[in-house]
């Protein structure tokens, strides 16, 4: 039996995958949808779909790597006085290549972009709001050298996570990033920095009684994912779901998979 839950839920990315499938399991919760994508046509399609099965889902137009973009929601949001039960920050990219141009447009959109989406509709949160990033199992600190983990484990402040993050970045365009023991990863340092933001903002938000979670959906059959995963869209989802669902002493500042908590 699905577990029923209310209030307005708001999914980055929601257009396809994991966050389309997100998205479906909240509207089968009862709670109203916000579905939102950078691809206008897509987003009214998704939309679309979900109001054709009966769910309560409207589209809101969002780039996530977009500060104006970001303005522009708010602003809407605003003027309708919503306020949201859940923010599940969906919306990532794993690009072809590895360079510094590769690195910096990855980090943009999977950390600094959840960042200031999630700091900028604080104000529209709920009491006992939840907040969900979309991590990954690649985003774990085992393997990475001495030197690199004792700068963001445990994480000072924001302002380090994103010095730290910068400094990839730097390292990868000077070419010297192997010498500096960065994984060779864009991806997965990204996944690192957003857990390191999720315990921060987890702290700073316990005041506000706001649950603030990262979850790794596992290897999922997705455009990213790809076919050879091991995981469809429901598991991957389910947990998301969970998250973004959790009863006002739930969990915060926590790493899951399959609903159970993993190390960092």
């Amino acid at each position: 039996m699905t577990e029923k839950s209310t209030g307005v839920a708001l999914v980055t990315g929601g257009n396809r995958g994991l966050g389309f499938e997100v998205c479906r399991q909240l509207g089968q919760r009862g709670m109203r949808v916000l579905l939102s994508a950078r691809d206008m046509a897509e987003g009214a399609r998704a939309t679309a779909l979900l109001r054709e099965q009966g769910f309560d889902v409207d589209f809101e137009p969002l780039d996530v790597a977009s500060p104006e973009s970001i303005e522009q929601l708010a602003d809407r949001l605003e003027r309708r006085g919503v306020r949201l039960a859940a923010l599940v920050n969906n919306a990532g990219v794993a690009l072809e290549g590895f360079d510094a141009d590769v690195a910096e447009r990855t980090l943009e959109v999977n950390v600094f972009g959840a960042l200031r989406l999630t700091e900028r509709l604080l104000s529209l949160m709920a009491e006992h709001g939840r907040i969900v990033m979309v991590s990954s199992g690649l985003g774990v600190l085992e393997g990475l050298t001495p030197a690199l983990r004792e700068r963001i484990d445990p994480p000072a402040s924001k302002e380090d996570v994103g010095a730290f993050l910068r400094s990839f970045v730097e390292d990868v365009r000077a070419g010297h990033y192997e010498q500096r023991g960065w994984p060779g990863s864009a991806y997965r340092v990204s996944k690192l920095g957003l857990n390191a933001l999720t315990r921060l903002l987890a702290e700073e938000l316990r005041p506000r009684h706001l649950l603030v979670n990262a979850v790794s959906p596992g290897w999922v059959k997705t455009r990213m994912g790809g076919e050879r995963a091991s995981r469809g869209v429901e598991e991957g989802a389910d947990t998301l779901v969970w998250a973004a669902t959790l009863p006002p002493e739930g969990p915060t500042g926590g790493f899951f998979r399959d609903r159970h908590a993993i190390a960092w």
